[in-house]
C-alpha cells in the first residue's frame, strides 16, 4: 500500500469560517456602537474650527473656542435628552416613523433656535446674575465657562442613566453656582430667580390644563358622537387651524424686528392664517374620510396630520426656549471678550453663537434621540393619535408663551404636565361624563352600564393611562438638578480660577 503524501498545508475548516464570520460579526456591532460617539467628537471639531474663523485675530481666541465647543457638547445633550418631548408622543402613537421624527424635529428645531431664540438667551446670559457686581470680564467669562462645563456633564450623566431631567434647570442652577461661586450670594439676582422658579410651577399645571382643554373638546365634539366621521369633519380642520393660526401670531411676534409688521397687525393676521389654513384642511380632511368606518380606530387616520404639524410646532418651540440653555453663557463670554469689556452691557447673540446651538440641538438628537424617544413615546404612558396631539398642543402653545415672555422655562415639565393632565382627566371622563354614559348605553342598548374596574378594583390600577410610579421618579429628578448642577459648578469654577485666573 503507497504511502500518501504528506500535506504541508492545513485545509480551512467550514467551522474555522464560522468562527471568523462570528468575530467580523461582533468587530461590526462594537464598532456600530462607537459611530455616534466618534461623529459627535468630528461634529465638536468642526465647531472649534467654524469657532475660530471669526475670533483667530483676537488675544482670547483660545478661550472662545474652548467655549463654543463646550456650548457645541451641551446642545447635542439638550437634543439627546429633550427631543423626547417634542415628538415622542407623535412616534408612540405610531403617526410618524423614527426616521421622520427625527429629520422633522432637526429641521424645526434649527428654525426655531434661529428664528426666535434670542429673548431667552438674552434671560440665561444675563438676567440670572447681577453683573455689576462681577468683578471683571475674565471672571465673567470663567464663571460662565464653569456654568457650561457642569450642566453639559450632568445632563449627559442623566442622559445616560435615563434621568428625565431639565436642561434649563441644569444651566440655571450652573449658573447659579458658579456664580456664587465668583461673587458670593450678592451677585445672584434673585427677582428673576423668582421669576423662574414661579414659570416651573406654572408651566406643567398650565401644560396641564390646556392638554386637558383640548382633550375635552375632542370628546365631546367627535369621540363619543354617534357619527364620529362627520363629526371629525367639522372639528378636525377647526383644530389644525387654531394651531397654524397661534403659530403664525407667535412667529409674528418673535421676528418683528425684522419683518417691520406693527404688533397691532400680529392679531388679525394670525386669524387670517387660520382662517386660509381652515378653508385648505376642510377638503383634505374631507378626502382622507371617504370609506372610513364609524369607528374610534378611523380617527386614527384624521388625526394624523395635526398630530405631525404639532410635533413640528413643539420642535420650532423647543429650538427657540431652550437653545439658550447652550448658547446662553457662550453669548456672555463672547461679549466680555470681543465686544465690550464692560460686564454690566446687555448681551447680544451674534448670529454664529446661534447656529452653533440650533446645529449642536439638532446634531444631538439625530445621534443620540432614538433610545430616549421609545421610552417616553411606548413606556410612560400609552397613547393613540387624539391623546397624543392634546400633549404635543399643548405643549408647543406653553412653551412658546413662555419664550415670548423670556422665561427659560422647562419642556420637561410642560410635556410631562401635559401627559398627565391626559390621563388624570381620561381617568375622571371615564367614570362621571354623562355624554360618555348616554353614548355607551345607547351603543349597548343596556340602561345600566358597569365599568370592568368597577367590578375589580384591580381594574382600576390597570388601567391607569399614567404609571403612579413615574412621579416619583421625574419628582426627584426635578428637585435634585438644580442643586448638583450648582455644587458642581461652583467646584469647577474654583478649579479654573486656581489654575487660568
Amino acid at each position: 500500500m503507497a504511502n500518501k503524501p504528506v500535506q504541508l498545508t492545513k485545509k480551512t475548516l467550514d467551522k474555522d469560517l464560522d468562527k471568523l464570520t462570528f468575530v467580523e460579526d461582533a468587530s461590526k456591532f462594537v464598532l456600530r456602537s462607537l459611530v455616534a460617539p466618534g461623529l459627535a467628537v468630528l461634529f465638536l471639531g468642526m465647531v472649534m474650527l467654524f469657532a475660530g474663523v471669526y475670533v483667530f485675530d483676537q488675544p482670547d481666541a483660545v478661550l472662545i473656542i474652548a467655549a463654543s465647543a463646550l456650548a457645541a457638547y451641551m446642545a447635542m445633550n439638550i437634543g439627546a435628552n429633550d427631543v423626547t418631548n417634542n415628538v415622542g408622543a407623535a412616534v408612540g402613537a405610531r403617526a410618524i416613523s423614527m426616521a421622520g421624527a427625527l429629520m422633522m424635529a432637526a429641521v424645526f428645531e434649527i428654525l426655531g433656535a434661529t428664528i426666535a431664540g434670542g429673548g431667552v438667551t438674552q434671560t440665561i446670559a444675563s438676567g440670572i446674575v447681577s453683573r455689576e457686581v462681577i468683578p471683571d470680564a475674565n471672571t465673567l467669562a470663567w464663571l460662565m465657562m464653569a456654568a457650561l462645563t457642569a450642566a453639559a456633564l450632568w445632563i449627559n450623566l442623566a442622559t445616560w442613566l435615563n434621568a428625565p431631567i431639565s436642561t434649563t434647570h441644569s444651566i440655571v442652577g450652573a449658573v447659579l453656582g458658579a456664580g456664587i461661586a465668583a461673587a458670593g450670594f450678592d451677585l445672584v439676582n434673585w427677582e428673576m430667580i423668582g421669576m423662574i422658579l414661579v414659570s416651573w410651577i406654572v408651566s406643567p399645571l398650565l401644560g396641564g390644563l390646556i392638554a386637558i382643554f383640548f382633550l375635552y373638546i375632542l370628546k365631546e365634539t367627535i369621540i363619543y358622537r354617534q357619527d364620529k366621521i362627520a363629526a371629525a369633519n367639522r372639528w378636525v380642520p377647526v383644530l389644525i387651524a387654531v394651531m397654524f393660526g397661534s403659530f403664525t401670531t407667535y412667529i409674528l411676534l418673535q421676528t418683528a424686528p425684522i419683518n417691520h409688521v406693527p404688533p397691532v397687525w400680529t392679531g388679525p393676521l394670525g386669524l387670517a392664517a387660520g382662517f386660509a389654513c381652515w378653508l385648505a384642511a376642510r377638503p383634505l380632511i374631507a378626502r382622507q374620510s371617504i370609506g372610513l368606518e364609524n369607528r374610534n380606530d378611523s380617527l386614527r387616520k384624521l388625526f394624523r396630520l395635526p398630530l405631525i404639524f404639532s410635533a413640528a410646532l413643539l420642535s420650532f418651540a423647543h429650538g427657540a426656549n431652550d437653545v439658550s440653555n447652550a448658547i446662553g453663557p457662550l453669548s456672555a463670554i463672547v461679549h466680555v471678550v470681543m465686544e465690550s469689556r464692560d460686564v454690566t452691557e446687555t448681551v447680544g447673540v451674534p448670529f454664529w453663537v446661534m447656529a452653533i446651538g440650533a446645529l449642536g440641538i439638532s446634531v444631538g438628537l439625530l445621534l443620540f434621540g432614538p433610545r430616549l424617544i421609545r421610552i417616553v413615546g411606548e413606556q410612560i404612558t400609552k397613547l393613540n393619535p387624539m391623546r397624543a396631539y392634546c400633549v404635543a398642543l399643548s405643549a408647543a402653545v406653553t412653551v412658546i408663551v413662555a419664550s415670548w415672555l423670556g422665561l427659560p422655562v422647562s419642556s420637561t415639565h410642560i410635556a410631562v404636565g401635559a401627559v398627565f393632565g391626559v390621563g388624570f382627566f381620561r381617568e375622571w371622563y371615564t367614570r362621571h361624563s354623562r355624554r360618555r354614559i348616554e353614548y355607551m348605553r345607547q351603543k349597548s342598548g343596556h340602561f345600566d352600564i358597569a365599568e370592568p374596574e368597577d367590578r375589580n378594583p384591580d381594574e382600576t390600577r390597570r388601567r391607569y393611562l399614567v404609571r403612579r410610579s413615574h412621579l416619583m421618579t421625574i419628582g426627584a429628578a426635578w428637585i435634585i438638578t438644580v442643586p448638583i448642577s450648582a455644587a458642581l459648578a461652583a467646584v469647577l469654577y474654583w478649579i479654573m480660577f486656581a489654575l487660568f485666573i
